[in-house]
């Protein structure tokens, strides 16, 4: 039997990152859901079921604190989910906005995607890097 796939939302505007996330946790028992704007992740957030890892950008498209909306977010309807946040502007005052609003992990761009991986191991998420391995035992 099959379990619960993890579910995950992944909220980029450049769509070259936002591919390669999603390739990232194209994985068995991964349900990849992915946003390119503010409205998109919004509207994901607010839907009927709950994410167990977000990956967002800080900054989407015109909106400067898109990322920081987005946490606001997920802190009303998700506040135990882990959130990634990723940047390509990491001055101190993003940092301390991120997590202020609940980011777990404040990253600067570029990222090695098996950094993105283990933090999602960490947190019971597989990726095509880091699956999670089934004791049958």
């Amino acid at each position: 039997m099959v379990g619960v796939p993890k579910r995950v939302l992944i909220i980029e505007d450049e769509m070259s990152i936002r591919e390669s996330l999603a390739d990232l946790f194209a994985s068995e028992g991964v349900a990849v859901v992915v946003a390119a704007s503010l409205d998109e992740a919004k509207e994901s957030l607010f839907g009927a079921a709950e994410f167990d890892l977000i990956v967002t950008d800080l900054r989407l498209g015109s909106k400067r604190d898109g990322g920081l909306q987005v946490m606001a977010a997920a802190g009303l309807v998700a506040p135990m989910t882990p959130v990634i946040v990723l940047t390509a502007y990491p001055d101190d005052d993003n940092r301390q906005a991120s997590l202020r609003l609940g980011a777990t992990y404040f990253l600067e761009k570029p990222v090695d995607l098996s950094v993105i991986a283990g933090i999602a191991t960490k947190h019971g998420v597989p990726s095509a890097i880091e699956p999670v391995t089934v004791d049958h035992g």
